[in-house]
């Protein structure tokens, strides 16, 4: 039988031991309720109403790293995982700066779009602290401003490039000129490569003024219906006398007369260096055919030549500025590079698109789309959409 003396002793250590176990729950309530204080402080209302709203990619942090809430373009350029967290070191190296400094922090940063991926995303973001203990990031989307800068970048390193050679080449051949004024045979010789360097130079010259004017000119504005068998009659008797001179047949087949809305000087161009092209890049002898279809509400202008054709791994760039596939022929033809650029903004401007199929020993074929202008008599005159369609072999 126990002592008489444990009783009391056993019911006070329980009473002590619930006591505290007391303490301990109403000191946890009591700090998540300050907590809950804190949190309803430093998140106004309408925190997540702002965060909707905005266009750019706006988040907010906790000191664990967790991402409160975050703008639906931040997701979009997965700035946040699925657990909630941010998926960049640079964008928590950020956070950490704001939270520690207690100051903004900004920074230029390139981040890849997927975990593993090439595709890339240039933010210009900014880290503040909010309130005291979250931090707000507010990120702006410039993979578009810096893609245009670089492009503006290269046309102009371009142009000094390609303007270099014809110039220097002129330079060279007037005092090679000067040198030979005594014997008559010579000076004909580099006269006569002096008169090739120049045409060379006021091509560039044109092309570049004319790829400027395209791309500040909006075709459809003062638009007119053309007939595109018309514009393949004129760009086809422009390079006539080049292809006769080689020996290479130009067929034109198609006979329907279609028409288009946009301007007729614009879509002979862009013909006229399609044939131009073909012809530059076929061998002697052969065949240059130009073919016209209308089918589904869209024109196509096809150009096919019998050529040595392009590699795959080049087909995608074959439409950039200054381009060539053949270095070598691009120099003997005198080609500046832009011709198909040019094509390119003329078929865009003209709400179509151009493509290109080759194959290595084959040949290629360069296919313009454009949608079909149909005149409605009892409702104002209207271009009919194109519809998409395979690439023409």
């Amino acid at each position: 039988m126990e002592p008489a003396w444990l009783v009391p002793s056993a019911l006070a250590f329980g009473a002590l031991v619930g006591a505290a176990v007391v303490l301990v729950v109403v000191a946890a309530h009591q700090r998540a309720a300050r907590v809950a204080a804190l949190v309803e402080t430093t998140l106004p209302d309408g925190i997540d109403a702002v965060l909707d709203a905005i266009r750019s990619a706006g988040l907010v942090v906790d000191p664990s790293g967790n991402v409160l809430k975050a703008s639906p373009f931040a997701r979009q350029l997965g700035l946040v995982s699925a657990g909630e967290h941010l998926v960049h070191p640079e964008l928590e190296h950020l956070v950490t700066e704001a939270r520690r400094h207690g100051e903004p922090q900004e920074a230029e940063l390139t981040l890849t779009r997927l975990p593993g991926s090439e595709a890339t995303v240039a933010l210009g973001v900014r880290a503040a602290p909010l309130g005291g203990r979250y931090v707000l990031v507010l990120a702006e989307d410039h993979t578009e401003g810096r893609r245009l800068d670089d492009m503006r970048r290269d046309f102009v390193a371009n142009i000094s490039h390609e303007l270099k050679t014809p110039i220097g080449a002129v330079g060279l051949l007037a005092e090679a000129l000067d040198a030979a004024s005594a014997d008559p045979a010579r000076v004909r010789h580099f006269a006569g490569r002096l008169t090739k360097e120049a045409d060379r130079l006021g091509r560039l010259t044109q092309d570049i003024i004319e790829l400027s004017r395209l791309q500040a000119t909006d075709a459809l504005e003062s638009s007119e219906p053309v007939d595109v068998r018309s514009v393949v009659d004129t760009a086809v008797d422009r390079n006539r006398v080049g292809a006769e001179a080689r020996g290479i047949s130009l067929v034109v087949r198609g006979g329907k007369h279609a028409q288009v809305l946009g301007d007729e000087t614009m879509l002979v161009t862009a013909v006229d260096n399609l044939v131009a092209n073909a012809i530059a890049y076929s061998p002697d002898g052969s065949r240059v055919g130009i073919g016209t279809n209308a089918d589904g509400g869209s024109v196509e202008i096809a150009v096919t030549d019998q050529g040595w054709g392009i590699a795959d791994d080049e087909l995608d760039r074959v439409f950039e500025r200054f381009y060539r596939v053949d270095q070598a022929r691009s120099r003997r033809t005198g080609g500046t590079g832009l011709g198909l650029s040019i094509v390119k903004h003329v078929v865009q401007n003209h709400g179509g698109d151009v493509r290109v199929w080759s194959q290595v020993g084959s040949g290629s074929t360069f296919t313009i789309r454009l949608p079909e202008f149909e005149a409605r008599p009892d409702t104002r005159s209207v271009p009919v959409p194109a519809t998409p369609r395979g690439d023409t072999r």
